[in-house]
């Protein structure tokens, strides 16, 4: 399956460049940057030296169709937008990172990204690509709309609980913690070195374009609306995401109750691990992986439940989860190309 990826000069593009390398029936030929045209992708990461030393095309529907059968859109919101319906009309397969095809309506998409919205019609067409809550609708899908960082951790650590109702939808808090690659390789004053080293601060707070889609999938398992807190901080590292999230046990329940829930929800999803009652999982332990690790604290004092759920941000929360999506897309085993031991220590 040839490969193209379009905004291969940020982390997200170069993730995927360097998942998809070890990818054995998936093959880059074309890596793409508006930005960049022209030049050698190792001008701006010497890291592929002797890897990928091709020049990066520019973005041009036509050339990418002569070139690839399954685009990566790994743009900055707005991007994507206007580049799909061209890109579905030349029958190309899509998976989409930018974020812009997430939530379906027009308007939530304005009113949280602070920009046009796509077409409604193609947002419609995109499927939501969290494998191990949507994987058979991922399955033969030409068109999907890779889920955001923060969602993926959040996400698979509240899914099982609330579809189950053992927790208090309404009851919900979600504290986040992301290192500075999720905010991309632009510099910026608040991820200046001298800015973020040996600081943590909290951003965003209830204003996060995240919100939205945690919250559609939620009220997805819980049929019906769900609002939660969900505040986000910024930690002087590079990769990972930690979600510690709250909320309010329905009956009782123990800590190894929720550990046999999610046992056996993820059930047969090999990305999903579980930890054993008293463990809880740390960032350092999924490095540079596609795992997302969970562990549970349940507090009969109080009646909440503390879920503690981490990822890599670049791999699970983005570049990893997409070629997951992609080879549900196609039929493969789904761990194909993502056989990656954590980076430790």
């Amino acid at each position: 399956m040839k490969v193209a990826i379009v905004g291969s000069t940020g982390y997200g593009g170069v993730e995927l460049i360097r998942l998809l390398a070890s990818h054995p029936l998936a093959e880059v030929t074309s890596v793409i940057s508006s930005s960049s045209a022209g030049t050698s992708i190792t001008e701006g990461y010497p890291h592929l030296t002797g890897i990928r030393e091709e020049l990066l095309d520019d973005v041009d529907p036509a050339a990418i169709k002569a070139k690839a059968d399954v685009v990566f859109l790994a743009t900055p919101p707005g991007v994507a937008s206007k580049l799909v319906p061209q890109l579905l009309e030349a029958g190309l397969k899509i998976i989409d990172l930018s974020g812009d095809f997430r939530l379906k309506s027009p308007d939530l998409y304005k009113e949280w990204y602070k920009k046009e919205a796509a077409d409604e019609a193609y947002l419609k067409r995109a499927v939501f690509g969290l494998p191990e809550v949507y994987g058979d609708s991922v399955q033969d899908a030409p068109f999907i709309s890779n889920p955001g960082c923060y969602p993926t951790a959040t996400l698979l650590g509240l899914v099982p609980a609330v579809k189950e109702g053992w927790i208090d939808p309404s009851t919900i808090i979600i504290d986040a913690k992301s290192g500075v690659s999720g905010a991309g390789r632009g510099a910026s004053l608040g991820t200046h070195y001298s800015e973020l080293n040996e600081n943590f601060r909290a951003y965003k707070l209830n204003q996060h374009q995240h919100i939205p889609e945690i919250e559609m999938v939620l009220s997805d398992m819980a049929a019906r609306p769900v609002v939660a807190t969900f505040s986000t901080h910024l930690v002087p590292m590079t990769r990972g995401i930690m979600s510690t999230m709250y909320a309010s046990v329905q009956g009782e329940r123990s800590a190894q109750d929720f550990i046999d829930l999610y046992k056996s929800y993820y059930e047969g999803r090999p990305f999903v691990r579980i930890r054993p009652e008293g463990q809880w999982p740390s960032t350092k332990e999924v490095w540079g992986s596609n795992y997302c690790d969970i562990g549970f604290a349940v507090d009969k004092r109080t009646g909440r439940v503390t879920i503690v759920s981490v990822i890599d941000n670049l791999v699970k929360g983005a570049a990893g989860q997409a070629i997951q999506n992609l080879n549900l897309m196609m039929g493969w085993d789904e761990t194909l190309g993502l056989q990656f031991v954590p980076a430790y220590p």
